[in-house]
């Protein structure tokens, strides 16, 4: 098992990466400052529910062969760009939303805003790439199964990124209220994430391991 002050430190600097800019993290924020905190929920669960799939593979050692397979990485990557840029798509259309009007675009379902999230994490390579790279450096064969070990520091990074995550949900929900009765800070919004999204979209598209 790994010990107290291994679990700390892991805890520390997984808190820190689940802050740090990127997809997963800004899909929660435009998400939950324009549907509320119940959709950044839902989205969280997708997306801890992508690192049990890239823990599971991590750990049975399909990640490393994606990783030493350019085709296979390239494949995983380009569907997890195009998703975004179906992010992007969606964002840059999709009208103010006001609660109070009979016009209001219809509010996605909780299991909607769950799917997005799985998809979120699920194809993108680099978190299973990531995971193989990080994990290990923290297990330790003298401190017993290494297999263990890494189902203990996965379980661990899934529970920061479950709190953090949540946290941004909360905060961007309480500024999207005060959006929410501008129509031109939604509009505004809504291009910033779709400028956002292209912009990861390109990133992952043209990232290498």
């Amino acid at each position: 098992m790994i010990s107290l002050d291994t679990a700390l430190v892991f805890a520390g600097i997984a808190c820190l990466l689940a802050l740090s800019p990127g997809p997963d993290n800004l899909f929660v924020l435009f998400q939950s400052m324009l549907w509320g905190w119940r959709a950044g929920f839902m989205i969280t669960l997708g997306l801890c529910t992508g690192l049990l799939w890239h823990t599971f593979i991590v750990t049975i050692g399909i990640a490393a062969l994606i990783a030493a397979s350019p085709t296979a990485f390239l494949v995983l990557k380009l569907i997890g760009a195009a998703y975004l840029l179906y992010m992007a798509w969606q964002a840059w259309r999709a009208p103010p939303v006001f609660a109070t009007t009979e016009t209001a675009p219809a509010r996605r379902s909780n299991m909607q805003f769950y799917r997005s999230g799985i998809l979120m994490s699920a194809t993108n390579p680099k978190v299973s790439i990531f995971f193989l790279a990080f994990l290990p450096q923290f297990a330790h064969p003298e401190a017993g199964s290494v297999t263990w070990q890494l189902l203990a520091l996965s379980a661990i990074f899934l529970v920061c990124a479950l709190l953090i995550f949540n946290v941004v949900a909360v905060f961007s929900s309480f500024v999207g209220r005060y959006l929410k009765q501008s129509a031109l800070a939604q509009r505004l919004i809504n291009r910033l994430a779709a400028v956002v999204f292209v912009g990861l979209a390109f990133k992952l598209a043209t990232s290498s391991k």
